[in-house]
């Protein structure tokens, strides 16, 4: 088992990491004052270091069956891993590089599923970095951690589909350049359990889209939105349907599969950064005559901060692995293994950094609290962690079932003859 990366992958991290120390880390504070002080949907530098990354071949990463016409450095997801960790460490960073959820999930689903019309109309304008996208599937009635519940409708009407729904948390739906949404809803709601839904593309500017509302998590808005959207009569062309009828749920389970693992290899940057963080705080801060680092509970806070970090970054990375040598149906254990295990490390690496800072751990001055509030929102992305941790006790059982008896030896009762 050979743990050191390519020569072109180790070659490809060197370059992002200049690309991020040269001309994404020393706009943080522009940002800040930007989007985060001024409310600004886009930082005025976004579009440029874009062109940047893109000129540069700093692009489209994330997509391992990419066609040689197509933008982009063709990477398998092992290889795409160490790149995302560290694009991962500046919250907005993965934007720059056309590597940002959920437009990487829905450009798969574009790249797998659609028709040549639906690709050239909305996935090349994605995978020049043209438009972003919204994936539209959680409602706010029903619990959507089981897709199958799903109430919104999506009827046929001759050359049309209609749609009548609500929908929430939506990311990307207040960005000003999302065009375009991917929409999952019922479409035969009498059918197998599996092939009641569909997926329908719906263009931002159909009649009867409405975004109501932009929801704080944690208090916090995101520029590009976590939105609360109505669907009164939303009319499109039934060419706008992705696949066919009734295979939304599979479609959704393939689209899940490499967005969760791409979700962990980001988290792994952003909870190492907070480590780091914390030891230059401990470095230069003293409490009762000693540094932070020489009292007993931080110098333990520190060590198992890494010992966690590298555990999880090597069950990200098999996952990776699985995923490239058998596919995500094959790797779905593990890719529940680390979407129940990363969201928790993380916001328990960034809860230590923060109480090693102190009072500044919570204020703006630093990332922390950005970084702890996306690590629990991550707890309920892409799937709770008490649904992964549900399926992850399905599949032992499954499998010690079909072992039954091979232990037996194991258990021999104690003779009382």
């Amino acid at each position: 088992m050979e743990f050191e990366f390519s020569p072109k992958v180790q070659e490809l991290q060197r370059r992002v990491q200049d690309f991020m120390d040269d001309h994404i880390i020393p706009r943080i504070g522009q940002y800040h004052e930007e989007v985060v002080i001024g409310g600004a949907s886009i930082p005025s530098f976004m579009e440029d270091l874009k062109a940047l990354a893109k000129e540069e071949g700093l692009w489209n990463f994330f997509l391992p069956h990419l066609k040689d016409d197509e933008p982009g450095t063709k990477l398998t997801n092992l290889e795409y891993a160490p790149l995302a960790e560290i694009m991962g460490r500046v919250m907005w960073a993965s934007e720059v590089f056309n590597c940002n959820a959920p437009d990487t999930g829905n450009m798969e689903v574009l790249h797998m599923f659609g028709s040549p019309e639906q690709k050239e109309k909305w996935l090349k304008p994605l995978l020049d970095g043209e438009i972003r996208s919204a994936f539209a599937m959680t409602e706010p009635d029903v619990a959507s951690s089981d897709a199958t519940n799903i109430q919104t409708m999506i009827k046929r009407e001759g050359d049309e589909y209609v749609i009548n729904g609500r929908k929430w948390f939506i990311t990307n739906a207040a960005h000003p350049n999302c065009k375009i949404l991917i929409v999952m809803g019922l479409t035969d709601p009498d059918g197998p359990t599996h092939q009641r839904q569909s997926m329908v593309l719906v263009p931002m500017d159909t009649p009867g889209v409405t975004v109501e509302r932009n929801i704080n998590v944690m208090n916090h808005i995101s520029p590009e939105g976590h939105c609360e959207m109505l669907f009164r009569n939303v009319r499109v062309p039934a060419s706008n349907l992705i696949h066919e009828e009734g295979s939304g749920f599979m479609i959704a389970q393939a689209r899940l599969g490499p967005g969760r693992i791409h979700h962990c290899m980001r988290s792994i940057g952003q909870a190492s950064l907070a480590m780091e963080l914390m030891c230059e705080r401990a470095l230069e801060r003293k409490t009762f005559g000693k540094y932070l680092h020489e009292h007993g509970t931080v110098s333990e806070w520190i060590a198992r901060s890494r010992m966690e970090i590298e555990q999880a970054r090597l069950l990200v990375l098999k996952t990776a692995w699985m995923i490239d040598a058998v596919g995500a149906k094959e790797a779905r254990k593990e890719i529940s293994l680390i979407k129940a295990i990363v969201p928790s490390l993380q916001t328990d690496v960034v809860n230590r950094a923060m109480q090693t800072f102190g009072a500044m751990g919570i204020s703006p001055d630093t990332p922390l609290a950005d970084l702890w509030t996306w690590g629990r929102a991550l707890q309920y992305a892409d799937g709770p962690t008490e649904v992964h941790i549900r399926s992850i006790a399905r599949m032992e059982i499954k499998a010690a079932s079909e072992r039954r008896g091979q232990y037996d030896n194991f258990l021999t009762p104690p003779d009382r003859s």
